[in-house]
């Protein structure tokens, strides 16, 4: 399969799919870690977004992030459309869960919310951080930094910023139960006596990282962190 392929087949969509979708869980693993550091302390969490900003090796894997992610949501939508078109007409009567669950079939829908609330972010935290500026600098052992950690208060002292981020961590977690196991299935992964394990790990998984995700916002809105 040449590279051509990748784009224009539904194999190589889906591979495209797979092996970006496991490098996305992989990044969520990270960033969940460094952002909860916001539980350790704020300089412990200022000093690991400055070293996300300033090492060199970081800034290479973001420019490969940012690609990931558009292809991505380019192959996702992608495959919901040809999934869509070949469906043809609808049963009279849905199957509806009998046949999949619901999330497995909202996979655009909750990807076109994941993809909003990640605009979201995006203009919240790494613009500020990494183009415009303007945030409030700060020192650590030292040495001079942003205070991004004060910027997460301001941002999640508003209630519906708030809301929309807990949206979007809930449209991830059930984009990731399906996701996850689609992701090793899809690159060969699942050998049969392992399938279960890998679904039930993929479950924990989800749920982990996207409560970890949401008390974030939370821990800052209630005051609980400061």
């Amino acid at each position: 399969m040449n590279w051509k392929h990748y784009f224009t087949t539904s194999i190589g969509k889906k591979l495209v799919m797979g092996f970006t979708g496991l490098f996305l869980i992989v990044f969520l693993v990270v960033h969940c870690y460094l952002n909860s550091m916001i539980f350790v302390s704020r300089e412990a969490f200022n000093a690991a977004a400055d070293f996300m900003a300033t090492c060199v090796a970081m800034r290479i894997l973001e420019v490969g992030l940012f690609a990931g992610i558009f292809l991505h949501i380019i192959q996702g939508f992608m495959l919901v459309r040809k999934n869509a078109s070949t469906r043809g007409e609808r049963y009279a009567v849905s199957a509806g869960n009998k046949t999949s669950a619901w999330y497995s079939r909202s996979m655009g829908l909750l990807g076109t919310l994941i993809f909003l609330f990640l605009i979201l972010h995006i203009n919240h935290f790494w613009v500020p951080s990494r183009i415009t500026g303007g945030l409030n600098p700060t020192e650590v052992h030292g040495v001079e930094m942003h205070d991004l950690y004060q910027k997460m208060i301001d941002i999640f002292q508003t209630p519906w910023v708030v809301a929309v981020y807990l949206l979007g961590v809930f449209s991830l977690a059930w984009h990731l139960i399906h996701g996850f196991y689609s992701a090793f299935q899809t690159m060969g992964l699942t050998m049969p006596k392992y399938k279960a394990l890998i679904r039930i790990v993929g479950i924990i998984f989800s749920i982990v990282i996207c409560l970890l995700f949401a008390l974030m916002p939370v821990s800052m809105f209630m005051g609980w962190v400061s």
